[in-house]
């Protein structure tokens, strides 16, 4: 017996029915790919946090000379794909029709990347921790109002879960004594800490419509592109003096290398997540990067060990886990069953039409024979 049309559509779309999974439904190999890929992405920011760190003991101070070298990086590679491109793909088609968009991408970008590492000198490692995760609300709300992303109920129980599992590492910082940056003017260092936040949402929110409506290399080519034109600029107005001041050897270079790398990579990579699952849930994954940088912490700067740091990064996957686990919705109009019933409806007056026609061609030879 046939089954009921509204049994088929819940047997198809069980969660908007309000039927729940089944652990082979929750647990699958892209639930697993998904993790695994956005640990990866975790480590690559704790290589840049640890080459930082490094940096910071030889008083090398040049965040902007970083972000520069990790833009140009992209520039050579990718923006240079996209000029040996042919077509409404090449660098100048996409420039003549998108240039502004890229252009409000790129300095979102840079001034995010600026601001984070500016606030460490006025306010406490506490306070950009806590005030960090701004930038998952701020991109729900971008994502709702510009992306039409529709959120379920266990998304935003997910997200508090995650918010949880962040309390619980700051709380471990607090006991280890690791409340470490400056006091100087904590209100403007907590000021550029939630800038900083909401420009990385803008960023993100513009990656996810690039990487899934258009292609993940002209993301990465106009990202390589604006990048480094704003970064230069920036770098030679404010940083000029203390690059002249660094005195190279052999550890600071590979530092300089190091960190590029690891941020090359994490730019390369994360446009591949995100169009898996979305820019949401690739920064609740990153926010276990905090405790890859501390579990290395451990044997790199002697930093003390405390239970609290396994407990949120328990906490922060089964968040995760949890927001992956049901899929978000789009509130824009699905236009794929009206267009198949347009087909439909074509392919029946096709028949209709071709079968009026052997009729009438049919009758015609009757009337011939006769």
């Amino acid at each position: 017996m046939e089954q009921p049309e509204e049994d088929k559509l819940c047997g198809k779309w069980r969660v908007a029915c309000g039927y729940s999974y089944s652990w082979r439904d929750v647990f699958t190999w892209r639930l697993l790919k998904t993790i695994v890929m956005g640990q990866v992405l975790s480590l690559l920011i704790c290589g840049t946090a640890v080459s930082c760190e490094y940096l910071a003991d030889y008083r090398v101070e040049t965040p902007m000379l970083q972000s520069f070298l990790n833009y140009a990086l992209l520039l050579v590679t990718y923006t240079t794909i996209l000029c040996t491109r042919k077509g409404d793909s090449n660098i100048l088609q996409i420039l003549r029709s998108k240039w502004w968009k890229y252009l409000v991408m790129g300095l979102a970008d840079v001034e995010a990347n600026y601001a984070v590492v500016k606030a460490y000198q006025f306010t406490t490692l506490t306070s950009i921790q806590l005030l960090d995760c701004f930038v998952i609300p701020v991109l729900m709300l971008l994502s709702w109002f510009f992306l039409k992303t529709r959120y379920r109920l266990v998304h935003f129980v997910a997200v508090m879960v995650c918010l949880l599992g962040v309390g619980a590492m700051v709380g471990a910082d607090i006991l280890a004594g690791r409340d470490q940056g400056s006091t100087s003017d904590v209100v403007l260092g907590d000021g550029l800490v939630l800038l900083s936040a909401a420009l990385y949402a803008v960023s993100n929110m513009c990656q996810e419509h690039t990487v899934k409506s258009q292609s993940r290399v002209e993301f990465l080519g106009m990202m390589g592109l604006f990048g480094t034109l704003i970064s230069g600029i920036q770098l030679a107005v404010l940083e000029a003096p203390a690059v002249a001041a660094i005195k190279w050897d052999f550890r600071i270079a590979m530092l300089f290398v190091v960190y590029t790398l690891c941020m090359y990579a994490l730019y390369s990579f994360m446009p591949v997540v995100v169009k898996m699952t979305s820019a949401t849930a690739v920064n609740l994954s990153l926010l276990t990067a905090d405790l890859f940088s501390l579990f290395c912490g451990l044997f790199l700067f002697q930093y003390e060990f405390s239970a609290l740091y396994v407990l949120s990064f328990v906490i922060i996957t089964v968040g995760f886990i949890m927001f992956n686990t049901v899929p978000t919705y789009s509130a824009l109009p699905d236009n794929s069953a009206e267009e198949a019933a347009d087909q439909t409806v074509e392919n029946s007056s096709d028949r209709l039409l071709g079968a009026h026609a052997d009729s009438q061609t049919h009758t015609e030879m009757v009337f011939t024979a006769l």
